[in-house]
């Protein structure tokens, strides 16, 4: 029953199979992020407040998003790793973290753009903001101590155990409009709830949320097969690949 568990936990069986899955979820990824965006910058109607300032939200959204989902992926191979010490968990943590960060950084950024003509300000230092700034600070000190500490092994424990530490500033992210006094408003668009938009701004908001974690998939993929390549050159497998190229 748990074959596939300890086999997935196989760098060379990942790399065998996640070359097979690259392709298909590239594929998907661009022909959804190439819909999604036309569909909102180009067909989707103004906000009857915000005019079209609101569009930034089909890439800010979708990367507030990725910022949280990323770091979810990496505290559980965070957690794998610390407890049944599975190499792979450890390269798909460390792949994670500069993702993370990228979708953080962009979250932050594109927020701060809608931030200005919506609230007249760029920042302020509003609970959701705050804790989305402390996520990204996150991703950077496990960025740090993947660099600093030279013992991959090491590396990887402090880094887990930092991640698993930082891992309850996800819910004060989420409930944060709710326990506190915000700025910020409240989620317009969720994937458990009815949307509280019209169908022609929330439809090419979905495709774009579904296209943006197409795409970590792939990118995670990538960095992961780079990261498996880099610790494994050493074995035969990989030099009879390399050979075979």
């Amino acid at each position: 029953m748990w074959t596939w568990f300890y086999r997935l936990g196989s760098p060379k069986w990942f790399y065998d199979i996640s070359g097979r899955w690259l392709p298909w979820i590239a594929c998907v990824a661009s022909i959804l992020l190439l819909t999604g965006t036309v569909w909102g910058l180009a067909f989707a109607p103004q906000d009857y407040q915000q005019g079209n300032s609101f569009r930034i939200m089909y890439i800010h959204v979708p990367s507030a998003f990725l910022a949280q989902s990323c770091y979810f992926v990496m505290a559980i191979c965070g957690g794998i790793g610390l407890v049944w010490k599975m190499k792979l968990s450890d390269i798909v943590a460390k792949s994670c973290a500069p993702i993370g960060a990228s979708f953080t950084l962009l979250a932050l950024v594109t927020g701060a753009i809608w931030g200005k003509p919506t609230w007249n300000t760029w920042w302020v230092w509003d609970a959701r903001l705050t804790s989305m700034l402390v996520l990204l600070f996150l991703y950077l000190g496990v960025i740090a101590l993947q660099s600093a500490i030279v013992d991959r092994n090491q590396a990887a424990k402090a880094s887990a155990v930092l991640t698993l530490v930082g891992l309850v500033n996800i819910p004060i992210i989420k409930y944060s409009v709710e326990w506190w006094n915000t700025l910020h408003q409240p989620a317009s668009f969720s994937l458990i709830s009815r949307p509280a938009m019209p169908m022609e701004m929330w439809m090419p908001l979905l495709i774009m949320v579904i296209g943006f974690y197409c795409f970590f998939a792939a990118v995670l993929i990538m960095r992961t097969r780079v990261e498996i390549l880099e610790r494994e050159w050493r074995t035969d497998w990989v030099r009879s690949l390399v050979k075979n190229r």
